[in-house]
């Protein structure tokens, strides 16, 4: 029984005291007077009773109750119910009457009410008794019943309650009332009422359960609200939900104001305020404030919530949804059910308790399964094994179960709940019985809820066992009583009369029987072992298999077949990764160990060892401790002979893993020990005493004891225990005690064992900080175990060994101390035991270490393992070994093909081997460490000058399964070496490593790079400094390039040269069209050189070789002009060549010839100039043949000068302000003189631009590409210009008309519209008629469109008159560059295989945004190619000009001209737009020391990729093959070559490598990349595309769209055998292998197979294409009739000419510039069915037929005509090839001609197949038929008859036939024609 309450108090307002804001209380009476003995009288009573604080009030308010609760000392506690009321304040009133109303007799109202309090403090929870009794004594007080409050006080202190069991107790105060008791059934099931069911109400599902875990996982949690009340129900639940769990910290419902101050306490809580001091706790970091009256929780940003795992969280949210929002599934029925009634809240609230009592059955299933016994006597001791019950759930990973488990609510559960024997309740039977079903309900909603509402309904009974009996009748005071005027104030009790009665009621209970009801004790049921948490998905691997794998291999060990172990060993290690072969490891290794020991030799010990290590090497993770506790046993048991006497065994070889520093480790796997030797203790017992054992088998039929658990033992002895007398008890009491003593000795040899390591010394070294971290117990040990600190030196040898050991044992000896303390202490052992242990622990180590010392000594002497032999590689010429080999280990990364990968296929890494570094490139050399992959040569290399980053790992080996150190080394071209360093490898020698790999990374200059510097000893040439990043150039070249101006008796780039030597450009020039030859390009008359006029005879050297540069070569080639003074030019031409720029003076980064405008005077070059960044000016750097119309390119606009452009033209007359605005005059002028030219080159064609324009419409295939144009311009021009696409872009046509709009016809006056594309021409008076501007506007297209930057195109006015218009792009700046090339490298070549199976490698592909910024390069470039072909020129200035620029202008080139898509032209265009035009090479690519940190940004890289996308859709348009483009892409970062060194021209000079010294042997050459590519060129076709075959068509239109873009395989290739495959040493013994092996056995040549492996063969090398292989053979054949082999490209180009002509062979001998003959037009016919793949029969019979007589050629070619003809044949009265001369200044060109009687018209086509006629010939108006002579450029192999002419009324068209007889065939057949119409 206990008492119903302790205390009764009266707390009242405190007069004398005030707070410094607000009064005090005190108390006024309390009773009983002296405290009870066992419950001390709570302090502080008076703060908690008026939480808000006490102060006086102007009204009276309603009286308040609620309920606080304090908690004591010992954890107990204390209920205070207060009731609250106000009573007139007595002595204000006083003062009153004495001032003012003294003559009225009347008492006035009081005006100031102070509060009063009675407090009940009870031990027990009755909220509702107690409201009613303190509501009964209020009542009794302010209605003055006839009752004496002393009575009702005495009564209520001295009432007993039975505890509880579900019993009943009716009482009475002795005021009329009668009042019930109900006691719970159970003691431990909290009891809620409604307040869960009202915290849900006013939370929500969502926050409830958030705040439901911030409990569980230790978060400070505050509830604020305006209730006091509200506030207790909501602790009260919160606390409630938590059941079984019990909270142990502060709680406290409610917080009085004067303790605001302990929110900011360190431990968790749960605490209420009232909601006035919302604004005091908002400051709060670390604390979840739940507003119950407003609904919301708020988790501060700090807080990581950890969320329930999944399903669970799931499952509970629904299950919660479906009870308290159970019309939510029936919400969308067309047909709702009647509403179904929501269970009343008392049951609601059960039912919502029972949805988190089988939350927490499903969360601790299985948990007693993972109790661990150490004691039963005299009281049991029980430790949780937390990592087990982790692991065996599948929730390692989860810090939700991980906190809860490492929680003190869960301490606490263990301690109450882990012994086995003790009073059961609901939760468990519910864990024990129920999981199974709870998990079988997961998909079926009524059945859960069924289940659900059955849990609530016992919940339910066990606060209201009785329901029917309902039997309360307490008084309760009149309405309104409190708002009477003349309350008396509460009167003071008569404390003698209280304790009087007091006591009688308490002699009276006293005669009472105690009904004392205690819980039955019982065996609590285990219920089922620990289980998954989720449903483990089938496994793909089949473990059966690796299992079997597992154990072969240990008995081919034990059996001494060590060759089987070679085999099978790699397996069985990967086999280990898997939980169930390393258990199958241990129980096999058990089954050859005898009476505790077995005895190996050498070999075996190696192979066991290693295969211990790779099990023990994942076992850290604390699921896996089971594993290193089975194998701990083992280590002492396995041994090997070193010496008579000296034994060692395997625990020496497996101290590196960190496991045996986890203090946790060592507990669990004690614990699980003692518990088993407990066990046995018992079951021996047992066996003895036979007596027992029947009456056990009586009872419950188990069967044998074998199958008992510790558990059923330990429930069995506690049962007893009480039955025994206390000499057995203290009997049974030491048993154990020495039990648990004995493991702990056990348990400390074996901790010496493994922690003392093998050898003290090299440890010392290697583990400085060791200490520390051994102490904390969680530390990963890197080298052999632990060390103490570093000793001060290792030189000195005295005294060295001595203080070392002391470290290492010191540091042994503290960790097994403290071990033994906790797990000593925790099971009871006697202090003297603890004692004896701490003594004797020195002593085994120091014992331990001695012995070690021999053991050390003579494993030292031991063979070494065989390891593989240092291959070294073969080196380039001039390439020198920097360091000497590495011994190395090379670790797969992330790419899987290499390690089998999905693909399968061998082990090829990790391979064996050694990293060297030479003065071009890091290699790494060496073997498969797999033995079945046999004897390949791994290498992987890359050259230094592409190392993009270099960082230290640790590398786990695989091989020796301990931690390393390591190396991985990144390159931008797409390779990775990821190395662990062999243990002979000094960390010094590491270093050194690096340093030499830094200095070679960032030369001192660029001729200490491998470029110049290969094979050169001779000394260093003194360098000029590399410029600096901002800095001007040096004075020094200042000067000198001014006094080479001044004197001119020298030319730049030659102040370095010692011997100066001027080379002419004659023999070098060789065919082409020299710069002072006639050339029928160029349109000028002057044929000699003005130098009088321009150049002094100093500079003609430098001019000279200006010349040679590409750029002049092409201006040459499009006619773009002459160097030549203004005087003399010829009238007709427009641009000219400067030379102004020859000494870079105007611009350091642009070529030194320039093609400007002829109207501008070079003087004022250099004022333009000034409005451009870097004085990048506009230049022209490409002219579209056929509309005449310029690409230009500059710089981005400099802020201020671009306003003038666009201004009103009447600018000039206004004098010039400042030299600025001159500079925009200029600049003005400039453009307009641009405008000029191209408005006369467009007149020039004015015929063909105008009228051609419209047939465009005509042409199929239009109406798309218009509309795909459009939206090309859609993407690259923002929305918000204003331009009005319709109108822009016609829906038919490519430009829109304004036929609609006449008014900008007939208004002459100039229409301005921002951004709109309006067509004025300037005011040249011959074009400025009406109708010239109108067929313009008509036309509405510019004719100049400058693409530039969003940010220029601020404070644009379109002038009407200038006819030119302003495209902003908007595209990647160099920062977006490099960071997508950083994601391309991490997707391509990732360092590891990504751990989430989500991160796919297309997804990290896309992630990069690669290829979104080739789209934007490429689609910049389709659209402007577009624009020039459609008649408008183009100017681009973005950025500064050498970046997106450069990349743009070439691609626009490559797309319009298919000179650029040869060899020659490639290498052309690279050497203009790229090197003379200035990109940054030696920057973007990060070559020198000053840009070391700026990143890799692969602008020429990206450009490339480009041309590898158009390269993919039209193979036969290049004569280049993508071979070439990885060429390029690999070497313009290597420093192999000069070329791609220095960023510009400029620089390039300055070094002296801009040109060739003829004369001069000792000038540092370097190799230049295009003579390498040249030579290699002419000895065999790796460059050449075989399907070249151009066809004459417009520029060409790639798809641009992201779907059709490819990724390029050099980001992803690799060729392990040989290393990459573009270093030209290695690539041409390509054609030398095959011919060996075809010597060597040329009869198996044919039949050889071999297997290829993707990552490991070049697999273009083994499997050449048909050609390849064909020409491989004559190569073969020749040299076996020794026969000096023939050129490669003359044999080819015979093959085509025989296959084209099917009669006469022999004098078809043609250059290969023309060739488009039978069988590029075969393959063009094959691309046209995108059939790229050709086939190889084909081939083969194409091949053949060159050498087969000419019926076999007929054959094919009329098998081909008929394949391919898709034509109307009756209309084709005569067809066949004639060469046709195009129009002016265009060349000789094969046609396929049709005569066509039936349409009278002679019609031309590409090609015979080709469908699509490209012109006719109307017959009607051909006039003369007549034979004709030979012009220029007429085929070569013609004979002299072929040719005849045909005249129409319009012009001449010349043909040439094939023969004079087919001439003579082609003028009969159309005489005939005429003279027949």
């Amino acid at each position: 029984m206990a008492r119903l309450a302790d205390y009764f108090i009266v707390v009242g307002y405190d007069h004398e005291k005030t707070g410094p804001t607000e009064g005090l209380g005190k108390i006024i009476q309390r009773f009983p007077q002296k405290d009870w003995e066992d419950t001390p009288f709570p302090q502080g009573i008076e703060l908690f009773c008026q939480p808000g604080g006490w102060q006086l009030s102007k009204e009276r308010k309603q009286p308040t109750f609620f309920v606080v609760v304090l908690t004591d000392i010992d954890s107990e506690r204390h209920y205070c119910s207060c009731l609250t009321f106000y009573e007139a304040e007595i002595n204000l009133q006083g003062t009153k009457e004495i001032e003012g109303e003294e003559e009225s007799g009347l008492i006035p109202p009081a005006e100031v009410f102070a509060p009063k309090s009675l407090v009940l403090v009870s031990r027990l929870d009755y909220p509702e008794i107690f409201r009613a009794c303190l509501g009964l004594i209020y009542t009794v007080y302010v209605d003055s019943l006839n009752v004496s409050l002393e009575t009702l006080i005495a009564n209520l202190c001295s009432c007993l309650v039975p505890a509880s069991g579900g019993s009943q107790k009716l009482f009475s105060l002795g005021a009329g009332d009668r009042q019930l008791i109900q006691t719970p059934l159970h003691d431990s099931l909290p009891v809620t009422g409604t307040s869960v069911a009202l915290l849900f109400q006013q939370l929500g599902i969502q926050n409830v359960l958030s705040l439901f875990c911030a409990v569980l996982t230790e978060n400070k949690v505050l509830f604020h609200s305006a209730s006091f009340q509200r506030l207790s129900d909501a602790c009260r639940a919160l606390e409630s939900l938590m059941f079984p769990l019990k909270y142990s910290y502060p709680y406290i419902p409610i917080l009085p104001a004067q303790l605001l101050e302990v929110l900011s306490s360190p431990t968790p809580f749960i605490i209420g305020v009232h909601s006035v001091f919302r604004n005091d706790i908002h400051e709060l970091l670390d604390v979840i404030i739940a507003d119950l009256d407003g609904g919301t929780i708020k988790i501060p940003e700090c807080i990581h919530l950890s969320q329930l795992p999944e399903p669970l969280l799931h499952q509970t949210q629904m299950a919660l949804s479906l009870v308290l929002h159970p019309d939510l599934e029936t919400a969308d029925y067309a047909f709702p059910p009647p509403r179904t009634a929501l269970s009343h809240s008392k049951m609601l609230d059960k039912e919502v308790r029972a949805i988190f009592l089988r939350l927490f059955a499903q969360l601790f299933q299985g948990y007693r399964s993972c109790l661990q016994l150490i004691r039963i006597h005299a009281e049991p001791v029980i430790h949780f094994h937390k990592a087990a019950f982790l692991g065996q759930r599948g929730l390692i990973e989860n810090d939700f179960l991980t906190k809860v488990l490492n929680g003190m609510a869960f301490a606490g559960f263990v301690s109450e709940r882990g012994p086995p024997f003790r009073a059961c309740d609901l939760f468990d039977e519910l864990v024990a019985f129920e999981v199974e079903r709870i998990k079988a309900e997961e998909g079926n909603p009524p059945k859960m809820i069924k289940h659900v509402r059955e849990l609530a309904e016992q919940l339910f009974k066990n606060e209201n066992p009785n329901p029917h009996i309902a039997f309360q009748k307490v008084p309760r005071p009149t309405e309104g009583s409190h708002l009477r005027v003349h309350i008396l104030p509460f009167p003071r009790i008569n404390e003698c009369r209280v304790q009087e009665l007091l006591q009688e009621g308490l002699t009276r209970s006293q005669g009472a029987p105690a009904a004392s009801r205690g819980d039955k004790k019982c065996v609590v049921p285990a219920g089922p072992p620990v289980v998954s948490i989720m449903e483990k998905g089938s496994t793909v691997f089949n473990s059966a298999q690796r299992l079997e794998v597992v154990r072969n291999c240990i008995s081919f060990i034990f059996e001494n077949k060590f060759l089987e172990t070679e085999k099978t060993l790699p397996a069985a290690l990967r086999a280990l990764k898997g939980k169930a072969a390393r258990h199958c490891l241990t129980q096999e290794l058990g089954l050859h160990v005898k009476q505790n020991r077995a005895i190996l030799d050498h070999q075996q010990f190696d192979y066991i060892v290693r295969m211990m290590n790779c099990a023990l090497q994942d076992c850290s993770s604390s699921e896996e401790y089971s594993i290193a506790a089975a194998l701990l046993p083992l280590t002492t048991a396995f041994y090997r002979k070193l010496a008579p006497g000296v034994s060692q065994f395997a625990y020496t070889c497996v101290q590196d893993h960190p496991i045996w520093t986890n203090q946790q480790f060592w507990e669990t796997t004690f614990y699980s020990n003692v518990q088993n030797q407990v066990r046995s203790l018992y079951l021996t017992a047992k066996d003895d005493n036979h007596a027992v054992q029947l009456r056990l088998k009586e009872k419950n039929s188990v069967g044998p004891d074998q199958d008992k658990t510790a558990m059923d033992l330990a429930a069995e002895q506690l049962r007893l225990w009480p039955t025994l007398n206390k000499q057995m008890q203290q009997e049974l009491v030491q048993n154990e005690e020495s039990t648990v003593f004995s493991q702990a000795i056990h348990f400390a040899n074996l901790m010496v064992y493994l922690l003392v390591p093998l050898d003290t010394s090299k440890n010392k070294l290697l583990r400085t900080s060791a200490t520390g971290d051994w102490e904390s117990g969680s530390n990963s040990i890197v080298t052999n175990s632990i060390a103490g600190s570093v000793a001060e030196s290792y030189d000195t040898e005295s005294g060295f060994e001595d203080s070392e050991n002391n470290d290492v044992a010191n540091a042994v000896v503290r960790f097994i101390t403290r071990f033994i303390d906790k797990v000593c202490t925790e099971s009871g052992v006697t202090q003297d035991h603890i004692k004896g242990l701490h003594c004797m622990i020195p002593g085994i180590v120091a014992m331990h270490i001695e012995t070690l010392e021999a053991v050390h000594r003579e494993s030292r002497r031991l063979p070494p393992i065989q390891k593989p032999k240092i291959l070294r590689p073969t080196l380039l010429p001039g390439e020198e070994f920097v360091c000497e080999g590495l011994r190395v280990l090379l670790d797969p990364d992330g790419r899987e093909e290499a390690t089998g990968g999905l693909l399968g296929g061998p082990h090829i890494l990790p391979a064996e081997g050694a990293l060297f570094l030479t003065t071009y490139r890091i290699i790494f050399k060496g073997t498969p460490h797999d033995q079945l992959v046999g004897e390949q040569t791994v290498i992987r290399s890359f050259p230094i000058a592409s190392v993009t980053k270099e960082k230290k790992i640790t590398i786990q080996n695989q091989l020796q399964q301990s931690m390393q150190e390591g190396l991985q080394i990144t390159s931008a071209t797409f390779q990775l070496i990821k190395v662990a360093f062999d243990e002979e490898v000094s960390p010094e020698v590491v270093e050194i490593f690096k340093k030499q790999l830094m200095k070679f990374r960032y030369p001192q200059s660029i001729f200490s790079t491998f470029a110049f510097a290969a094979g050169q000893t001779a000394p260093q040439i003194i360098l000029p400094k590399q410029k600096e990043k901002n800095t001007s150039f040096r004075t020094f070249s200042k000067s000198i390039v001014k006094g080479a101006k001044r004197a001119g008796k020298m030319t730049i780039g030659r102040q370095y040269l010692l011997k100066k030597k001027t080379g002419t450009i004659v023999e070098e020039r060789g065919n082409r069209p020299g710069w002072n030859e006639d050339d029928d390009i160029s349109v000028s008359d002057d044929s000699e050189l003005h130098t009088s006029g321009t150049l002094k005879a100093s500079e003609k050297s430098t001019m000279e070789q200006l010349v040679e540069r590409a750029c002049f070569r092409d201006y040459q080639r499009l006619g773009l002009g002459t160097i030549s003074s203004n005087s003399s030019r010829s009238k007709t031409e427009y641009l000219r060549i400067t030379a102004l720029n020859r000494m870079y003076s105007l611009c350091r980064s642009y070529p030194g010839l320039l093609v400007v405008p002829q109207s501008i005077q070079d003087s004022s070059l250099q004022r333009v100039a000034r409005c451009y960044r870097h004085n990048r000016l506009p230049v022209v750097c490409w002219k579209n043949t056929k509309t005449s119309t310029l690409l230009l390119r500059s710089g981005g606009f400099h802020g201020k000068g671009v306003v003038g452009l666009f201004k009103s033209q009447n600018t000039h007359t206004t004098a010039p302000a400042s030299l600025e605005s001159s500079s925009s005059i200029e600049q003005e002028k400039y453009l307009q003189a641009l405008l000029n030219v191209i408005s006369v080159h467009s007149k020039m064609n004015g015929s063909n631009t105008l009228t051609v324009r419209p047939t465009i419409a005509l042409s199929p295939g239009t109406e798309r590409r218009a509309s795909r144009m459009s939206t090309v311009f859609k993407q690259v021009v923002p929305g918000h210009l204003d331009v009005n696409l319709p109108n822009s872009f016609a829906r038919g046509g490519v430009w829109a008309s304004l036929r609609s709009s006449n008014r900008f016809i007939n208004t002459q006056t100039p229409f301005i519209d921002v951004g709109a594309r309006l067509a004025g021409k300037d005011n040249t008076t011959s074009y400025s008629s009406s109708t010239f501007l109108q067929s313009q506007l008509l036309r509405r297209q510019a004719a100049l469109y400058i693409f530039g930057e969003k940010s220029q195109l601020r404070g644009f006015k379109l002038d009407f008159a200038l006819n030119c218009e302003f495209v902003p792009v908007e595209f990647s700046d160099i920062r977006q560059t490099k960071a997508s090339f950083k994601k391309l490298m991490r997707a391509c070549v990732p360092s590891t295989i990504p751990t989430d199976s989500e991160a796919t490698f297309l997804k990290a592909l896309g992630e990069s945004e690669w290829f979104p910024q080739l789209h934007r390069i490429m689609q910049l470039g389709v659209i402007i190619s577009e624009l020039l072909e459609n008649g408008s020129s183009v100017m681009i200035c973005l950025e500064d000009g050498w970046d997106i620029t450069a990349q743009v202008v070439s691609l626009v080139q490559l797309l319009s001209d298919p000179f650029y898509r040869t060899l020659e032209g490639f290498r052309m265009l690279v050497e203009k737009e790229w090197l003379s035009f200035g990109h940054k090479f030696s920057q973007r690519s990060n070559l020198t020391l000053n840009c070391q940190g700026s990143g890799f940004a692969p602008v020429f890289l990206q450009f490339l990729d480009c041309v590898h996308q158009i390269h993919n859709q039209y193979p036969t348009e290049f004569e280049f093959n993508q071979y070439y483009l990885k060429f390029l892409a690999f070497h313009h970062i290597s420093n192999r070559f000069k070329t791609f060194l220095l960023d510009s021209d400029y620089e390039r000079l300055e070094h002296g490598t801009l040109f060739e010294d003829k004369g001069d042997k000792h000038a540092k050459k370097g190799i230049c990349i295009w003579e390498c590519i040249e030579k290699m060129h002419k000895r065999s076709p790796i460059f050449f595309n075989y399907l070249y075959a151009p066809a004459e068509i417009e520029a060409l239109k790639p798809n641009v769209n992201m779907s059709s873009l490819k990724k390029w395989d050099y980001y992803v290739e690799e060729i392990l055998a040989t290393g990459p495959s573009y270093d030209w040493t290695m690539v041409t013994a390509k054609c030398s292998v095959s011919e060996e092996t075809d010597q060597t056995d040329g009869s198996l040549s044919q039949t050889k197979r071999k297997i290829v492996w993707p990552c490991y063969d070049d697999v273009k090398k083994i499997q050449p294409d048909a050609i390849s292989s064909l020409l491989n053979e004559i190569e073969r054949l020749e040299s076996k009739l020794n026969q000096s082999p023939e050129r490669w490209q003359l044999l080819w180009e015979r093959v085509k000419m025989n296959l084209k002509d099917d009669t006469r062979q022999d004098n078809l001998r043609r250059h290969p510039s023309g060739s488009s003959g039978m069988m590029s037009a075969n393959l063009h016919s094959y691309q046209k069915r995108s059939l790229l793949e050709i086939p190889d029969s084909g081939l083969g019979e194409e091949q053949s037929a060159s050498i087969s007589p000419s019926n076999g050629v007929d054959r094919r070619t009329t098998t081909l005509y008929n394949h391919f003809t898709s034509k109307n044949d009756e209309n084709r009265s005569f067809e066949g090839t004639l060469y046709k001369r195009g129009a002016l200044l265009k060349g000789w060109k094969p046609r396929w001609f049709v005569l066509d009687v039936t349409k009278h018209q002679l019609r031309y086509y590409d090609s015979g197949e080709d469908t699509s006629c490209k012109g006719h010939i109307d017959l009607a108006e051909v006039e003369t038929v007549i034979p004709a002579s030979p012009t220029i450029g007429a085929p070569k192999h013609a004979s002299e008859k072929a040719f005849f002419d045909l005249k129409t009324n319009k012009r001449v068209y010349n043909f040439c036939a094939q023969d004079a007889q087919s001439a003579q065939q082609w003028m009969d057949r159309i005489q005939s024609c005429i003279s027949d119409a």
